[in-house]
């Protein structure tokens, strides 16, 4: 217990993140919100969930640096270049990071670039944001099938850290194992924080597809498919794709694609209920990544020349205002007749 382990953000992940952490370290949670971390420290709960009291909370960065050796951001990846350029003056290449973080970033060419090699070279994994904007070395990403609401609410789960460095994959498994949580370890960083990223799409047309109605067969049918463009797609921007096959790839993508505790698959089931994107954002407590997400992918895919049905068909739907049960009927009658054609 005498050390102090950092989450960067209070979201219901971080939340449950640092749950974990506290039955084996104290744990110093950050917020940029007063009045959260006045509730932390003094009334030890967030929202409906009690908190040890060896969880303390501060909106003082360059206290984080100076007293946690070991970092966690979890943070939504729109926010997250400038949250670590912020943290960038109070951390070096002493610490560690290890992001909960499952979406994507692109540098300001993104949109301009049409070609392939041009596009690899604009979007960023949150452990390349890390690297670019801070003197850090050794990174992590933490991922796999962890719905936070189940963790928050005490259930087994087991997750993965990926890193290139043994010691970011032994000193995160010595933090956060327990009883009721298994630490797996992968050194294929990109692919499981692709992994991670592209599985909100699918999860997003599984949340419309259960909507409206349709049985086991066609969820399955989208989510075997769903992972075949998520291995294109990564593939496409050279990720390794054997981590699509294990925990953090299609075990994560069964669990977001299936459980109505997925913002993701929230997101989709409000599209099939006719709400607006507009208005699904600016109600939804927490971002779902996917949004986001499908923007990127899709222009991967235009790029690498892909076929990719539902990515295509998701973002006429997000960004294009189009039917979503004219895009339905699209996927259901698509005519690739291939089916493993990735390896």
């Amino acid at each position: 217990m005498n050390r102090t382990i950092g989450v960067l953000g209070a979201g219901s992940f971080g939340t449950a993140i640092a749950r974990l952490l506290s039955k084996n370290n104290n744990v110093l949670m950050y917020s940029r919100r007063p009045e959260m971390v006045e509730q932390i420290n003094n009334d030890h709960h967030i929202k409906a969930y009690k908190l040890r009291k060896n969880i303390s909370a501060s909106s003082d960065l360059e206290r984080m640096g100076r007293e946690c050796h070991l970092i966690f951001p979890i943070l939504p990846s729109e926010h997250f270049r400038e949250a670590i350029r912020n943290l960038a003056p109070y951390v070096g290449p002493g610490h560690l990071m290890i992001h909960g973080t499952k979406g994507l970033d692109v540098s300001d060419d993104f949109e301009s670039a049409t070609d392939i090699k041009t596009i690899k070279k604009t979007v960023f994994t949150m452990s390349e944001v890390i690297r670019q904007e801070t003197s850090v070395i050794r990174t992590g990403a933490l991922a796999g099938p962890n719905l936070a609401g189940e963790l928050l609410d005490g259930q087994p789960a087991a997750t993965v850290i990926a890193s290139e460095f043994d010691e970011v994959i032994q000193i995160g498994r010595d933090v956060l194992f327990s009883k009721d949580f298994i630490v797996y370890g992968s050194y294929n960083l990109k692919g499981i924080e692709l992994a991670g990223a592209l599985k909100n799409i699918i999860a997003i047309a599984s949340g419309i597809m259960n909507t409206l109605g349709f049985g086991k067969n066609m969820e399955a049918l989208l989510i075997t498919r769903g992972l075949r463009e998520m291995i294109h797609i990564a593939k496409a921007v050279g990720a390794e794709i054997r981590p699509f096959f294990g925990t953090a790839g299609v075990g994560d993508l069964i669990a977001t694609a299936t459980s109505n505790q997925s913002r993701n698959y929230t997101f989709g089931t409000h599209l099939a209920q006719g709400k607006k994107v507009s208005e699904i954002l600016e109600h939804m407590d927490e971002v779902a990544e996917g949004y986001r997400t499908i923007k990127f992918a899709y222009r991967i895919v235009q790029a690498a020349n892909l076929e990719a049905p539902i990515t295509k068909t998701l973002f006429k739907v997000v960004y294009q205002d189009y039917s979503v049960t004219k895009a339905l009927l699209e996927l259901v009658h698509n005519p690739l007749k291939i089916d493993v054609d990735f390896i």
